[in-house]
């Protein structure tokens, strides 16, 4: 599974997705510019210390990831779409791909791609969620229809 975050701005939230991506095995994939530096500490503390786990790889243009991956089935999140990530079928190998925190994926993106964009349901009133919370919701369904594939499923016996 491969999460795109397109210009992400605030640290917190790249690490936070970060972590889920180590701990899940997802590649995460940057696309620049950043709203931060990556040596940022909001960014480390964020990602405690999983950041050997993470499969991290950096883009200057979203499209440069949709070449390299053009035969990966795509997922564009936004607000804006008409279906629900929860009626996807979902490849081991998606992009999920997310835009940045105030603004979203730009609508030239979303107009190319429009029967490949998903929204996550909430009411009418309610502008968006929080990207990293957002990230992980998709993320689960995704490795939860690919039966958990390479995590482990149960915990060891309590002390």
């Amino acid at each position: 599974m491969h999460i795109v975050l397109v210009e992400p701005e605030i640290p917190g939230n790249t690490g936070n997705i970060a972590r889920l991506c180590a701990a899940t095995g997802c590649h995460l994939h940057l696309v620049r510019p950043l709203g931060f530096s990556v040596e940022d500490k909001y960014l480390k503390r964020a990602g405690l210390d999983y950041w050997h786990l993470v499969d991290i790889h950096y883009y200057d243009s979203v499209y440069a990831v949709l070449e390299k991956y053009k035969d990966n089935p795509k997922y564009f999140l936004t607000t804006k779409a008409h279906s629900s990530y929860a009626d996807v079928q979902y490849a081991q190998d998606s992009l999920l791909i997310f835009g940045k925190e105030t603004a979203g994926l730009p609508e030239t993106l979303l107009h190319e791609y429009p029967e490949s964009c998903i929204r996550i349901p909430m009411i009418e009133d309610a502008r968006s969620l929080n990207l990293s919370n957002s990230v992980a919701i998709v993320a689960y369904e995704a490795l939860r229809q690919n039966g958990f594939a390479n995590l482990t499923l149960y915990g060891g016996e309590y002390k």
